[in-house]
């Protein structure tokens, strides 16, 4: 998996990609180029996907991680009262 900095050169590799295939259709129909310039394009953008969602799903768990140790925090603490309240009532 690549890193975020290393995604400027994946999209700038994508640029010039383009650009080839672009070239290729307006100055000829070699199909078997057009193939590979478009298979090329599909591998970047699949890398650029998988870092993307890696770093999407590592972020999401942070935020998950915080939101339920704040939560967990809250819980706990009300969650002992109620428990410790409910054992002397109880009693």
């Amino acid at each position: 998996m690549a890193s975020l900095k290393e995604m400027e050169k994946v999209a700038d590799d994508l640029e010039s990609l383009v650009g080839e295939l672009r070239s290729e259709l307006k100055n000829g129909s070699d199909f078997e180029r057009l193939t590979q310039i478009a298979d090329a394009i599909s591998e970047h953008a699949d890398d650029a996907a998988q870092t993307f969602s890696s770093v999407n799903d590592t972020l999401m768990s942070r935020i998950g991680e915080l939101k339920g140790g704040r939560n967990g925090r809250s819980r706990s603490s009300s969650g002992s009262k109620s428990s410790g309240n409910k054992s002397k009532s109880a009693s």
